[in-house]
Parts: C-alpha cells; structure tokens; sequence
C-alpha cells in the first residue's frame, strides 16, 4: 500500500488525513454545538479548552494536508459522464471545505485570544496570542467563527451526500479509491 498518491488512486496518508480530520471534523461540529449552548464556568473551562485543541490540531492537520497535496498530487477526479456544472459543483465544494477548515479555528483563536484568556494546547503549549483583548474582536470573531462553523456544516452535508451519490447512483469509484486507495 503506497504513502503516496498514485494517478488513479490515493495514498494511505492522504486516506488517513481524510478520514482522522473528518471523524474530528464531525465530532468537532457536535462539540462546538453541545459548548455553544453552556454557560462557562471554572467547572466546564477545560472542556473550552479541549475544544480548542482538537481545533489547532485540525488547523495543523489542514495546513498538512494542503503541503501534502503539493508533495504528493491527488488522483484526477473521476469525470466521466458528470455534466460539466456539477464538477464545477465538486471543484467549489472541495475548495470551500480546505477554505473553512482554515478559517474557522483560525476565526476562534482570534476570539479566544481577545477574550484575554491563554489558550493552552492539551494542557502542554500556550501559544501566541493573535489579537489584541478586546470585547469587540472577541464578539465579532466569535460570531464569525460561528457563522462559519454553520456553513462549514452545509458544505460538509453537500460533499458527503455527493460521495454517496457518485457511489450509489453513478456506480463510480471515487468512494472506494477514498476506503481503500
């Protein structure tokens, strides 16, 4: 089983960045919806800081995966027979995902940041701080980044109920080269 992506078929890193980011991605999007309904307090801080974790850790996997793309080419999509309007579909939904998995724990370090509050990754690394404490940047990304979060959410319906038809109706193997290379 090859590291790299081949012309017809993905690697075992590409498959396996896919599927870790989009099993944290999913778990994420559940998460961040469960902590948008509390109210925080010194009992439930580190499941903020948790949240914000795995949120850096899906940004450096993102970043990752972008360079990984330019060591390693993915295979050309699979076309054939799609009309021309629904690639430009695929191509705008896949770039859209790489755009908001850069965006939106970029938008909540910016409002983690201007809360005042560190924010310390798995409890290991405080990193910097990226705006200044501020309650009208710590509103307006926080907003942001849930805005962004919500489309990050439709987008991410779209791809998924777009791989399950490519794979069910059409017949093609764009899901399997995903499952097994």
């Amino acid at each position: 089983m090859p590291a790299r992506n081949e012309i017809d078929s993905f690697g075992w890193i590409s498959r396996t960045l896919h599927w870790t980011m989009a099993a944290l991605i999913l778990g994420m999007l559940g998460f961040g919806t469960y902590l948008s309904g509390m109210q925080p307090s010194l009992d439930n801080l580190w499941l903020y800081g948790l949240h914000k974790s795995i949120g850096l850790m899906l940004l450096s996997m993102v970043l990752f995966r972008i360079l990984w793309h330019r060591v390693s080419a993915p295979p050309a999509s699979l076309t054939a027979g799609i009309p021309r309007w629904q690639q430009r579909v695929v191509s705008l939904t896949h770039k859209t995902i790489y755009l908001l998995l850069v965006a939106v724990p970029l938008t909540g370090w910016i409002a983690s940041a201007a809360t005042g509050i560190d924010v310390i990754v798995f409890n290991l690394l405080t990193i910097p701080r990226i705006a200044p404490v501020s309650e009208a940047w710590e509103t307006g990304f926080f907003a942001a980044h849930s805005l962004l979060t919500s489309l990050l959410m439709i987008i991410v319906t779209l791809h998924v109920a777009g791989a399950l038809a490519r794979h069910f109706l059409h017949k093609d193997a764009t899901l399997r080269r995903m499952l097994r290379g």
